[in-house]
């Protein structure tokens, strides 16, 4: 198109903006026309020229696979143990204690003591329940005795009751932190249940306090597994 006519183009279009009314005179149907024709056409190329580019459909996120973290239990039971005299024991009820803050008089510590006696003999004959109930009688009355809970607690291995037999011989160490039948029967429940590395603490502790052969042959067994435990722990 000759500069000159696109020129008069812009004129006539600044003639129309400023007075609308000259589209609808008779004249100017031809221009009318072609403005209502070609509109659609106009706003339609418009629009698509400021509509963005759409990104192209995002491939779904596969979900996230979850970490398992490696439970201690699994990890040693990828280690080749031996097994032999473990037992499960589903006894989770705790064993009665005395009364700590009790006045402890002499003739209650000469009662706790013949109850002690009556209770070994109990044991001996194999009534175990009653020696435990004599035992538990002789705690009552002198509660700050630990080698009270250690018997005990060797009276409840004999009854294959070692978590009971961990409490009291967790509490004779609490009482004397030197009680080496606390340890060594601890050691022994530990071993029952499988617990090698803290039977092998328990027993060589045991040892060093008080040497005992039932203690260090125990200790001996333990120690196999107990070393493939801890080996496996570094590693892992």
């Amino acid at each position: 198109i000759p500069l000159q006519q696109l020129t008069m183009l812009k004129e006539f279009v600044k003639i129309c903006k400023a007075n609308t009314d000259l589209l609808h005179l008779p004249e100017m149907t031809f221009y009318k026309q072609y403005l209502e024709r070609h509109h659609n056409f106009v706003y339609k190329s418009f629009e698509e020229e400021k509509k963005e580019p759409e990104e192209p459909p995002k491939a779904p996120e596969k979900p996230k696979e979850e970490e398992v973290e490696e439970d201690e239990d699994d990890a040693e039971s990828d280690i080749e143990l031996s097994t032999e005299g473990v037992i499960e024991d589903d006894d989770e009820d705790m064993p009665e204690y005395g009364d700590e803050n009790a006045e402890v008089t002499d003739d209650m510590i000469d009662s706790a003591n013949d109850k002690r006696s009556e209770a070994m003999d109990a044991a001996a004959e194999g009534r175990h329940e009653d020696a435990i109930d004599l035992f538990t009688e002789a705690i009552k009355l002198n509660p700050s005795s630990a080698l009270m809970y250690a018997k005990r607690a060797s009276i409840f291995l004999k009854m294959k009751k070692p978590k009971k037999a961990i409490h009291d011989c967790t509490k004779a160490v609490e009482l004397n932190s030197d009680s080496a039948q606390g340890y060594k029967w601890r050691g022994k429940a530990y071993r029952m249940l499988g617990m090698w590395e803290e039977a092998f603490h328990d027993l060589t502790l045991a040892c060093k306090l008080d040497y005992d052969d039932d203690a260090n042959e125990l200790l001996h067994e333990v120690t196999p597994n107990a070393k493939k435990v801890m080996e496996h722990k570094r590693k892992y």
